[in-house]
């Protein structure tokens, strides 16, 4: 897979789980609160996973997975922080859907759980790949 074609495929991803993150927030869908909004934020941090593997699409699953969760755990504990023209932004939906409103450590655990499916899924595509490119069982460096 050349670069470019990397990227184009982690892009058109990204904006897939995006769509899907952003339909099972819809209130007309009818989820139940609990599957909502955990669904929402493990679609959230998968798309973190999905947008660094766009930026860089030859790193290492391993290294994509770390980044991913340090960056959703930094937004997460970033909700400790207040100041008024910040709270005043988590209050509308830009804000809620980029940054939240309230710390929860199970919003952590979605995190993961998302970011550890979305890597799990990408090496096993990157297997699969592997395999019909050369003929070979693949293996991929995590």
């Amino acid at each position: 897979m050349t670069r470019t074609s990397g990227r184009l495929k982690y892009a058109g991803l990204t904006a897939a789980i995006v769509c899907a993150g952003l339909l099972c927030r819809w209130p007309a869908l009818g989820l139940p609160w609990p599957a909502a909004k955990y669904s929402g934020s493990m679609l959230w941090a998968a798309m973190i996973y999905a947008g660094l593997r766009t930026i860089n699409p030859r790193a290492t699953i391993l290294g994509t997975l770390e980044a991913a969760i340090a960056i959703a755990i930094c937004v997460e504990l970033f909700r400790l922080y207040h100041q008024p023209e910040l709270d005043a932004f988590r209050t509308t939906l830009v804000g809620q859907l980029l940054l939240g409103r309230i710390f929860s450590l199970w919003n952590v655990v979605a995190y993961t759980t998302g970011i550890a499916g979305i890597a799990l899924a990408d090496g096993r595509v990157r297997r699969i790949r592997e395999r019909q490119r050369t003929g070979k069982p693949g293996v991929v460096a995590f």
